[in-house]
This record gives C-alpha cells, structure tokens and sequence, in this order.
C-alpha cells in the first residue's frame, strides 16, 4: 500500500503525464525505506527526479496534514554538484516542483558565484534544499557554530560522484562527509562548560548519503568511497537505472583521407561538414577538448558563416560568469543555433533544445564521450545523436574504437585517491577557524573516511605538529604555527590567520589568472599570467570570440579595447593534454589487430584503408601478439619509433626508461617525442637497439621504480607536484582578492620550501605525497607497469624504414604544438616539416623542429 508521499508523487507525474520509470520507482521504495547508497544512472534519464522526489516524499509522511504549510524546518537537504553551473538549473527545476506541489519551501545555492548579500541571508534564515560545490561545503564548515546549520539535516546528495571521485575535490567531499555523519540529528541542550564548544554525538543513522553517477568501471568501489569505512552494510543499497538510452554515434569521414592531416589537433578543414549538420539541427553543442580549441573554432565560423553572428555562442571556463550564464538561459529559451563549448558543459545541465552534439578530437575516454553525447536528447525517451569529427587520420580509428568500446559496455575505473595529507591539513585548519577539534575525535572520523583508512596514529600526530609548531623545519617561523591547543582543543585565534584560510579553502590550482576588461569597463573573463606576460600593449588577440587590442596591465587586471584586425594569437592555457585511457587503449589495439588481419567492416577503418596500406608498405601492420619498433635515419639523426599505443603519459615515462636502459650499452644523449600512440628517441649516433632487445631486462619490470629514478629527474617531477600540495596544504598564500601574488614568487618560494625540506625533514610527509603523485600521475606507472609486461610477451617486429611511416609522421609532428605563442598556422609548419623529409628537398627546406629535450647518460636522463 502506497503512503501519503507516494500518492502526491504519482499524481504529479500524472498531472506532468510523464512516466515513471522502475529505477525511480524503485528508489523511491529504497530511500523511504531508509537505506544510503548509490544511484547509477545516464545522462538524461531522470535521475535528478529519481532522488529529490523521494526526499519530498518522505517530508509528506511525516507531516500529511501540514506539509503545505510555512514552517521553519532548517536546512533538511544538502546536494552536492561539482560544478557551479549545474546549481541554477537544479535549483529551478526543484523549485518548480516544490511550487506545483504546494511545498512552500525555497530552494537556494551557496557557491563562489553566490554574492555577499545572498550569503548574508542564508546566515539570517536557512532554506529547506540547499545546493552548494566541496569548496563551499567547507567554507560552512569554517563558520562558528556551524554544527547548528546541519543539526536537522535529513540527506545529503552528491551529484555527479564519477566526476569528483579520483580528485582532490572528491576527498574534500569525503573529509566534509565524515564530519556531517557524527555531528547528529540534535544538539546538545547545553555546549560542554569546560570546552566551550560543541561536543559530536555519536555516528547519526537517520542522515541517508545518496551518489549519482553516471556508468563507470567501478561503481560498487565507488559507493564505498561515497560512504565511508563506517557506513553500515546492512543500510547500503545501489540502485541502477539500466534505461535504454538510444545513441546513434556517427562520425565525419574526410572525403579524401590520403590527403587529410596525419598529425595535428584542429580538424577545422571539416568545417564544412559540420555545419551541415549544424543547419539541418535544432540546436547543437559543439565540444572541444580545450579552450583553445573552443577559441579557434568559433573564430572559424564566425569568419566562415557569418551568418551565424547573433544565434551563436561561446562556453568555457575562463569566460566571465555573466556570459556563461547568458549562454546558458539563451539554450534554454531555444535563441541558439550553436554553442561552442568545452567540459563546462559536460555535466548534468538539461539543455532540452539541444538535439545534436559533436565532438571535436577524439575525447580520450569512453565515459567522457558518453557524458557529452548525452546533452543532446537530455529527457528520457529521446535519442541522443553525436558526431566525432576527427582532428587528424588516425584519430578516426579512435571513433570506430568508442563505438566498439560503447556498444561492449566497457567504461574506464575512476581510481579514488589515498593519504592526501595536503587536503587533510587544510580540512584541520578549517575546523579549528570554526569551533576548534579535538585530536582523538578527529583521527577517529578521518579514519572513517576511505581516503584514509590507511592513516596511522603517528602521520597525523605529525600533521598536528605541523599545524601547530610548524613541524620539524619550520618552527621558526610565526606564518606557519596556525593553530593553538587550549585545553586539548586545536582552534585557530588570529583572525588573520582565519580570514586568510577561507580565502584559500579548495584544492584547485591553476596558474594565476589575469581579469580581462574592456577600458570601457565591463569583463571578458581570465587568462593566464603566462600568456599575458608576453604581450606588449598594441598587440592584437581572440578572446570570448572578439577579436582584442592589448592596452595595458593594472592591479591583476589587463585592459583591451575592440580590434578590427583579423589576425591574432589565440590564447593557451596551462594544463597536460587529457591522455587516452587505458580502456580505450585497449579497445584501440583490439580495431588495430582487426586491420591487421584485414578485416573492415567498420566504416572508419574502410576510410583509412590507403593509410594502413600505405603503413604496411613502408614497414608493417602489428597484430595482437606483435610489437612494432621502427628505425630510420635522416639529417637530424638516428630516429628510434615505439608504438605500445597507451597514451602519452606512459609514452613519456617508457620513452624516458628504455633510454636509460640503452644507456647502460652505451653512453648516448637522446631528445624525446611522444603522443598517445607511440613515441620516438632521436639521437646523432648509432642506436644499439638490437643488442638491447637481446637482452630480457629491457622491457622488464625488474628494478622499474630503481630505473625510473635514474631515467628521469624524479626529483623536478616531484617539485612541480608540491607547488600544489604547498598550496593546498597552506604553506604559501596566493594572495587578496585583486591583489594576488605573482606566479614566479609563489614558484619560487614551493622550491624553496620543497629545498629546505628535503635537506632538513626527508620523511615529511608533504614531500613524500609529491614524489607518490608524480610516479602515480604524472606518469601513470602502474600502466607503464601494465604495459611493459605486455610488451614482454609480444614478438617484437624491428623495421628498418627509409622514411617517417604514416605511424611515425604523428609522433615527429606532435611537438610542433608546444610553443605557446606562434604566427604560423599548424598546418603551414607541418608542411614545413614534410618538406624536410622529402626525398628531393633541399638544404634550404631543413630547419631545426622544436622537441622535447633530455640528455641520457649512465647516470640518467
């Protein structure tokens, strides 16, 4: 029999004659049942109904009579996004349905964008639903008393879990959770005498946490993150949505592919084709996978298709919040044609005139390309259409390995992060500018969260000496004794210190940004330190899809004014390209052995049929069971090609081993080049390759760690991971608002810091954190680990070739796009290059390629 709750539902799907489906059926039974768990369902299924209608549900129960009526409940749900766009959409569509029920609550956000005055008011009078990011959850936790916020809090939602788990942000959720779990339904009449704060109870079993992800490798591991060590079993439930969501993928064929780009990273000569697609569609989402890329594409349309000026927009990151958000509200009243976006799209925003997507470059990742074709029919029963275009030719075998990897299920893991002692310090300092903490409650919640299970007593007994004392190093220094212990309480008493931790809570780092405005006044959004810097006043560039004349640089903001000009840098942000992953990877060497053995019935791979052709003339087709490595020598030198085909991080790191390994045959300097395919060693003497592949250590994982250490500069890797960790951990302070420390002194002094400690405090615990995320990060090694052991077992196939093979060209080009700041197209430089290689060139077509660089001695690289 159905409840009060449960009938109010369903006559409001009734009343909207929308259908609801089992899976939002079913958590309605499981959440009014009292379970936690996890919700798994795709992009545009409902899943937001899925949870807050229950939760609506479970208020009409328990008040049938009166839940119409005004009362002052508190803060009853706290929903969790990553992303501060996705708040207003939720917050209407919650609202609206709290409206059309009768529920006089309100629905409010709390995030960076919210304004001073909004903040003030949730402080007077809380709102029932509450939607806020990590970062703000903390800056609550910051507030004194903040135990009084949470105190009736019913449920806490965290959407998007698949986005956050794996990252920092992800155990920043995690801290905020252990805390929210102990601090119970009700307060205590009266605070502790002595203490003069507010004691925790005991773990409250009536708050329900609640996950929505999307599909991901590992779900269960993924709830158990969500929850915690302590989370009982017996109150754990995973609900799936299993909907068939229909998606018709399709990609972009180059008419002639022998003549298409064989490296590059734009794929604007399929201009063309796209906008038919974009004509014959309501309204379409075009993603790129950087904000150069969103720069130089609709730049290319504006020049190209001007009639689209007007119905056309612009969406990344860096953009000033107000036009993002006009973009946003322009989608939902169906007033464009074509948005041109990056990830800040990507998740959860229910655009409903959207009908077509189309992904420029490949995505790197099945669940991210799923994540993005799914803006396009985002309401259940629709079918979501995407387009990959591809930015050169091998990357269209990449389209025919997503379908397959979509059609087989196989979605890639989000491994969740341990032991980040960075975001633990920071979560301390934030308890102790509140109401202060004990030591042993904390360890005891801490260790209650999966990310540190693992914490032993004496690693936060020095993180407590840390905060305090400034551990072994620096006790000298009065910046960085924080925290005061009165009475066994750890609290925080300088109200500069406070003030200065909230400014930096969060653990996004990104180069310093430089406000772009109008002399006029108004903003464009932020660029990077970096790219400004190399501007001289008159010099011309394209920003949120205006062509910009430099002015000047005051006070961290740079000034622009109109420009007619035509021609411009297009701006470059710092950041690792996005590597393949290893599950595409692996479905990308499975359509590489179907070629191999001549089989094409995909339509890409019957496309690139004159380029493997073209392969398997100048030197060979691996299969499976096979390991290519080719060599050829040109003016530059001895050329060396390696084709695991596993991304570009553990290109770098293997690119980097085996050079070493060759080293100890013979002493040898190299310079390196990778992508996601392979990667190349060059050097000007004679190679001796043969005499390494026979001997079985060269691919082994014998002595690996050993042999990464010597092969590269382990200890730069690690100083460029603690400028983050410092700044998380708050050994350096970026800076006020408006008056923000410069990136060249906030580098310095991480060396510096990094330095002293690694001379003076080799087991602290932040510079081991570092060294941890370099080798598991920056060089993926437990794939380089994986790799190698594959390698082991394959027969290996060394060519000889005469010139660079439709493989190796790739690989050779790839560094061409590393300088940031360039006059020549991509295009005109890749020519430059194949002109080199020509058999009939001249001495006057060589000129010197830009790489990356390393010298390879006995003693490393």
């Amino acid at each position: 029999m159905s409840t009060k709750g449960q009938q109010v539902i369903q006559q409001w799907y009734k009343q909207k004659r929308w259908k609801q489906f089992p899976f939002q059926k079913e958590m309605e039974s499981v959440y009014l049942s009292g379970y936690s768990g996890l919700l798994n369902a795709p992009t545009g299924s409902g899943k937001t109904f899925a949870l807050f209608l229950p939760f609506l549900a479970d208020y009409i129960n328990k008040y049938p009579d009166t839940y119409t009526t005004q009362k002052n409940n508190g803060l009853l749900m706290l929903w969790i996004t990553p992303l501060r766009a996705l708040t207003n959409d939720i917050r209407k569509a919650m609202q609206e349905v709290c409206d059309e029920l009768g529920i006089p609550w309100r629905i409010m956000t709390r995030t960076g964008d919210t304004s001073a005055a909004e903040k003030a008011a949730l402080k007077k009078k809380l709102p029932e639903v509450l939607l806020t990011t990590p970062e703000s959850l903390h800056l609550m936790l910051a507030q004194k008393e903040y135990p009084k916020v949470f105190q009736g809090l019913q449920v806490v939602v965290c959407d998007e879990w698949h986005e956050l788990l794996g990252t920092k942000r992800g155990v920043q959720v995690e801290l905020g959770l252990s805390k929210l779990k102990v601090l119970g339904s009700k307060l205590k009449a009266e605070d502790d005498a002595n203490a003069g704060v507010f004691q925790p109870l005991t773990f409250n079993l009536q708050l329900k946490i609640w996950g929505i992800s999307a599909t991901i490798g590992n779900l269960e591991q993924a709830a158990e993150v969500l929850l915690g060590n302590n989370f009982p079993p017996e109150q754990i439930k995973m609900v799936r949505a299993n909907v068939d969501k229909k998606l018709v993928i399709q990609s972009i064929i180059p008419e002639n592919i022998e003549n298409y780009s064989w490296a590059g990273h734009i794929g604007v000569k399929l201009l063309p084709q796209v906008m038919q697609i974009v004509s014959k569609s309501k309204t379409t989402l075009i993603f790129t996978n950087t904000r150069s890329q969103a720069e130089i594409w609709y730049h290319a349309i504006i020049d190209n298709y001007p009639e689209y000026a007007g119905i056309m927009a612009m969406h990344h990151g860096s953009l000033d919040n107000e036009l993002r958000n006009w973009v946003e509200q322009a989608l939902h009243a169906e007033a464009l044609k074509v948005v041109v976006c990056t990830s800040s799209l990507d998740l959860g925003v229910d655009f409903r005139p959207v009908d077509t997507v189309v992904q420029v470059g490949s995505p790197k990742g099945v669940a991210r390309f799923m994540q993005r074709a799914g803006r396009s029919g985002h309401h259940p029963g629709a079918i979501s259409k995407a387009y990959y275009v591809p930015t050169h030719s091998l990357e269209l075998l990449e389209g025919a390995a997503l379908k397959q990897a979509i059609k087989q299920g196989v979605f890639e893991s989000r491994d969740p992060m341990l032991l980040t002692m960075d975001v633990l310090i920071q979560f301390m300092v934030t308890l102790a500018v509140s109401d202060g903490f004990r030591a042993d409650e904390l360890f005891k919640e801490v260790k209650s969260t999966f990310a540190f299970a693992d914490l032993r007593r004496d690693e936060f007994n020095q993180l407590l000496d840390f905060i305090t004392n400034g551990g072994k190093t620096l006790a000298q220094y009065d910046e960085f004794l924080k925290v005061e212990v009165e009475n066994g309480l750890f609290k925080v008493n300088n109200r500069r210190v406070a003030m200065r931790h909230r400014l930096s809570i969060g653990t996004i780092t990104s180069e310093l940004s430089i406000r772009v405005k109008w002399l006029s006044g108004g903003s464009l959004g932020t660029l990077e330190e970096s790219f400004i810097a190399k501007l001289k006043p008159g010099n011309t560039f394209w920003f949120a899809g205006r062509s910009l004349e430099f002015i000047k640089v005051k006070e961290m903001t740079a000034y622009v004014k109109k420009s007619k000009s035509t021609k411009g840098l297009i701006p470059s942000w710092n950041g690792g390209r996005m590597p393949l992953s290893s599950q595409l990877s692996a479905v990308f060497r499975d359509k590489l052995d179907e070629v191999a053995h001549g089989i094409e019935t995909d339509e890409e791979v019957i496309a690139l049929k004159p380029l493997f052709d073209l392969q398997a003339e100048l030197s060979h087709l691996p299969q499976s069971h096979e390991f290519l490595i080719e060599s050829f020598k040109s003016r530059e030198g001895h050329h060396l090609l390696f084709y695991p085909f596993e991304g570009r991080l553990v290109h770098e790191g293997m690119a980097s081993l085996l050079a070493y390994r060759i080293s100890k045959i013979k002493p040898v300097s190299f310079s390196i080049a990778m992508n996601d395919y392979g990667f190349e060693l060059l050097t000007d003497e004679d190679i001796p390759i043969e005499q390494a592949l026979e001997d079985a250590a060269f691919f082994s994982i014998d002595n690996l760690i050993d042999d990464i250490q010597h092969s590269l500069n382990a200890n730069e890797m690690a100083r460029r991971r603690f400028r983050d960790i410092a700044h998380i951990g708050g050994l350096v302070f970026t800076g006020y608002p408006g008056q923000q420390i410069k990136n060249k002194h906030l580098q310095a002094s991480t060396s510096l810091l990094f330095e002293v400690f690694n001379e003076y405090e080799p087991d602290n615990l932040l510079v081991r954190q570092a060294y941890n995320e370099a080798l598991a990060f920056q060089l993926e090694e437990f794939r380089l680990r994986a790799a190698l052991q594959r390698i082991a077992g394959q027969s290996i196939i060394l060519k000889t070739i005469e010139q660079p093979t439709p493989f190796a060209f790739p690989i050779m080009v790839d560094s061409l796009g590393r300088e940031r700041l360039t006059t020549e197209t991509m295009e005109e430089r890749i020519a430059k290059m194949a002109r080199r290689y020509s058999p009939d060139a001249s001495e006057e077509t060589i000129t010197p390629r830009p790489r990356k660089t390393g010298i390879v001695r006995k003693k490393g690289l």
